[in-house]
């Protein structure tokens, strides 16, 4: 797959390492404006594949003018909320402190506890804490995260002896990108599938200037079932926010209702093939016979799959042409990435298991499966129960599909020792390629560390960038520094950047 992913843009150049020095001898060119785009599910393959296959669309006309990443990797655990806190901080989940949207925390306390009784607690920041989940506005208004959220569904601490709510913005440990512009004056705005993206402000709360959510796990009007259920839906959903980006590139604010200046820092999130890769068949609003997810391993994609892949570059069009309408086209880089990938690809490994087994770990706190497991033991009693816990967890190797058992001592050597860190797992299960935990009729899953869940679109582009496929084995914490260095920024400005001495992506020509 290296060798296809690496060669398949036509025209595009092979990047050696002395190619990369001499552009890096000759950068200095800076952005006004970094768009950034994360296609959630989008593989590297999936980028090759519709490029060769649609020469004329948007993301062919962004990989002409661009530099394509094959081998690309997201982080693990491949997570929504840990694959878009890379690319903003430019950290792992060894110093950013975030797993999974839904986790544990060893020192927080349960919802509405008022920090009462032992600490350790399930910490889920989805649409668990809208007002009202079942709502596109999840209760409140868009553009006004924190009239969507209930304070009384949060996590809480004990601060300085006062027990207080923990709100998303305060569970990451680092700054990001849009605090950085932030602080040099620039305006940021951001878009996506929960209001408790909000954390995206960074820990000051106040890294953006326009955030605008609507709730992807609402009902379809009419309906009982998810946006989520519906390829339609989906695409309906995506298309809502793309509307708020053009908003912002015509010099107004998300809801379009009030003018500001055109971010520094803006962008968005897209669901629909990431729907498209998990959703089987039809559901309400779609055409009959549709059916989701792949055909084959060599990624092609079933028909509902490719309504998806369809509409996304047609939104990349809409967005790219609002771009040049507004005389933007020349100042801004775009960055499309995804903050996981999807698996399996390859229908003929799909297996779903059911992840119940998990919960009967000796001394089990809390677990999370997709198509991993993290796993958390009670803190007051863990060290008498980790022998026996990994004990049960290897004697269900079999019947939970288990491919790798990552220990405690595993952990603190990727990560933080689970010992000492309140966020750590005490146990990571890596499945075997094609496993899903499920009891439903999804077809893929994300959040593992196989290569259909890590190995993720990436391709810088802008209208003076020449075409270059650039083979190296690079990590989406690249982007953050990347993004700061394009805006004129230093990246050390970062702390994860400063931490874990994340690199700027090679060959990018500023």
């Amino acid at each position: 797959m290296r060798r296809l992913l690496g060669s398949i843009l036509l025209g595009s150049l092979v990047i050696t390492p002395a190619i990369v020095a001499r552009q890096a001898e000759a950068a200095g060119t800076h952005y006004k404006h970094v768009l950034l785009i994360s296609i959630d599910g989008l593989h590297a393959i999936d980028v090759a594949n519709y490029v060769a296959s649609h020469s004329g669309g948007a993301l062919a006309g962004l990989a002409r003018h661009g530099l394509f990443y094959p081998n690309a990797l997201t982080t693990a655990p491949s997570d929504s909320f840990p694959g878009l806190v890379a690319q903003v901080t430019g950290g792992s989940p060894a110093v950013t402190g975030v797993f999974y949207d839904d986790s544990y925390d060893r020192s927080l306390f349960a919802p509405g506890s008022n920090c009462k009784g032992d600490p350790g607690t399930e910490v889920s920041f989805a649409e668990n804490v809208d007002i009202d989940s079942d709502r596109l506005d999840a209760g409140g208004t868009p553009g006004k995260p924190l009239t969507q959220i209930d304070p009384a569904k949060l996590p809480m601490a004990l601060v300085g002896g006062k027990c207080t709510v923990v709100y998303p913005h305060d569970f990451v440990r680092v700054n990001n990108i849009f605090e950085v512009v932030k602080q040099h004056g620039g305006r940021t705005a951001w878009s996506d599938k929960h209001p408790a993206y909000e954390w995206l402000g960074g820990p000051s709360g106040k890294g953006l200037d326009d955030f605008y959510a609507l709730e992807q796990d609402s009902r379809i009007p009419g309906s009982k079932v998810k946006t989520t259920g519906s390829f339609k839906a989906e695409r309906d959903f995506d298309e809502a926010r793309v509307k708020v980006l053009i908003n912002e590139m015509r010099g107004l604010d998300s809801t379009g209702t009030v003018k500001e200046p055109v971010p520094a820092l803006f962008g968005m999130n897209f669901q629909a093939v990431s729907v498209g890769q998990k959703l089987p068949k039809s559901g309400p609003g779609d055409e009959d016979g549709l059916k989701g997810g792949y055909a084959d391993a060599a990624a092609t994609p079933n028909n509902g799959l490719a309504k998806q892949l369809d509409y996304v570059d047609g939104a990349l069009g809409e967005l790219l042409t609002a771009l040049r309408e507004n005389k933007l086209e020349s100042d801004t880089l775009v960055v499309v990435a995804s903050k996981h990938g999807q698996s399996p690809i390859d229908p003929e490994t799909f297996q779903a298991l059911d992840d119940d087994p998990y919960s009967k770990t000796p001394g089990y706190a809390f677990h999370i499966a997709d198509d991993a497991s993290l796993i958390w033991l009670k803190p007051q009693d863990r060290e008498t129960n980790l022998a026996a816990a990994a004990a049960y967890l290897e004697k269900s190797i079999k019947t939970l599909g288990i491919g790798q058992l990552q220990t405690p001592n595993q952990l603190a050597l990727a990560y933080q020792d689970p010992a000492k860190d309140s966020r750590t797992p005490d146990f990571i299960v890596t499945v075997n390629p094609g496993v899903v935990y499920t009891s439903g009729t999804k077809i893929a899953e994300h959040g593992g560390a196989n290569a259909n869940d890590r190995n993720v679109a990436l391709l810088l582009s802008g209208p003076s960038i020449k075409p270059r496929t650039i083979t190296a084995l690079v990590q989406t914490t690249q982007v953050a520094p990347t993004v700061l260095r394009a805006l004129g920024y230093d990246p050390a400005e970062l702390q994860a950047v400063a931490k874990e001495s994340t690199q700027e992506l090679p060959g990018a020509p500023f």
